[in-house]
């Protein structure tokens, strides 16, 4: 599947073309990350999966612990937004615990995890006091290569090529499945999710813009 042929037939993929410097900056440091994910996962994409998860659960995280700062900080309302974005750290840390039951990272990849999330949250925390709007407009691109990934990982399970398996239970009791529910329902509610972290992210730069 081509990423290009994805965004005209998958209506949950729809891509935010780059308006301004910020967004190029954005959109360009998620192409490097995702160069380099594809380095080395290739199309391991449950091992993908863990490592895509494990950086995704830091911005809302993030954003939302210096957002409830500043409005205790100034004693004013936050218009909702740390709610958001904590629930969103949240939803991605429950598609860490889900695919970690599905991939069994070995010692390697749970150093490599651990490495990750401490230069993203470093990273990250440095772009937000900068940059908000631009640490947002690289939340949405980056949920934008997720909502891609696990449109290929669908893809591949329909065509047999990786095993559906069935749903651990993490993701039955979070999701609220069926008890026979299977890895292909799993994926499918995953994308759902970064399909709405991506719009709400791509919404919140937007705002910042104005």
């Amino acid at each position: 599947m081509s990423k290009e042929s994805s965004h005209q037939s998958d209506p949950l993929a729809p891509h935010h073309s780059p308006q301004n410097l910020s967004d190029r900056i954005a959109f360009r440091l998620t192409k490097i990350l995702r160069f380099c994910a594809d380095t080395f996962f290739a199309k391991r994409y449950g091992h993908r999966a863990v490592i895509l998860e494990t950086v995704a659960g830091v911005p809302g995280m993030v954003a939302g612990m210096i957002r409830h700062m500043r409005s205790l900080r100034r004693m004013e309302d936050d218009q909702g937004w740390i709610r958001v974005l904590l629930d969103e750290a949240e939803n991605e840390r429950m598609h860490l615990m889900t695919f970690i039951e599905i991939a069994k990272p070995n010692w390697f990849e749970r150093i490599l995890i651990l490495l990750a999330q401490g230069f993203f949250f470093v990273g990250f925390l440095l772009l937000y006091i900068v940059s908000e709007k631009t640490a947002h407009r690289l939340v949405g691109y980056f949920e934008e290569e997720a909502v891609f990934s696990y449109s290929c990982y669908l893809e591949e399970i329909d065509q047999g090529i990786i095993e559906n398996i069935a749903a651990p239970q993490v993701a039955i009791d979070y999701w609220q499945m069926p008890a026979d529910a299977k890895l292909r329902d799993v994926v499918i509610a995953v994308r759902a999710d970064e399909a709405g972290h991506r719009d709400v992210n791509h919404g919140f730069a937007n705002q910042l813009s104005k």
